[in-house]
C-alpha cells in the first residue's frame, strides 16, 4: 500500500514539474489547472473514511460516477490545455513513456512498477524498508 502511494506521489510530482516547464515555456502561470492538479492529488491520496455499515452495490456505483466525472473534468483540462498550446502537447507527447504506465496500471502493476524503480535506483540499494 505504501509502494502504491509513493507512485502516485512520483506521478503527481511529476505533473506539477511539467505544468512548471509548460508555465516557463508560455510565460503564463496556470493557476486553475495547478489548483486542479493539486486537489485531484489530495483526493487520490486521502484515505477513505471506514464505513459504518456495509457499502450496497448503488453506493459503490455513485462514488464510482463521482470519480469518472473527476477523470472526465482531468481529460478535458488536458484536451484544453494542448489544444491551446503545442507546446504543451510536444511536452506530454515527449514524456509520455512516464506517465502513462502509472495513469493507465492496475493497482499490482503500480506495484511492480514501483518497485523497478526501487531496484534501478543506486540511492535506494543497500537500504532496509520498514
Amino acid at each position: 500500500m505504501a509502494e502504491e502511494g509513493k507512485a502516485d506521489a512520483q506521478l503527481f510530482q511529476l505533473l506539477s514539474h511539467l505544468l512548471q516547464q509548460v508555465e516557463s515555456v508560455t510565460n503564463q502561470e496556470e493557476v486553475e489547472l495547478r489548483a486542479k492538479i493539486e486537489a485531484l492529488g489530495l483526493e487520490v491520496t486521502k484515505v477513505p473514511s471506514k464505513p459504518s455499515g456495509h457499502i450496497d452495490e448503488l453506493e459503490i456505483a455513485k462514488e464510482l460516477d463521482k470519480l469518472s466525472a473527476k477523470l472526465d473534468d482531468v481529460d478535458e483540462m488536458i484536451s484544453s490545455a494542448m489544444a491551446a498550446d503545442p507546446q504543451v502537447q510536444s511536452l506530454l507527447s515527449s514524456t509520455a513513456d512516464l506517465w502513462m504506465p502509472v495513469i493507465t496500471a492496475t493497482s499490482d502493476e503500480r506495484r511492480n512498477f514501483t518497485a523497478s524503480i526501487e531496484d534501478s535506483n543506486p540511492d535506494t540499494q543497500g537500504k532496509n524498508s520498514d
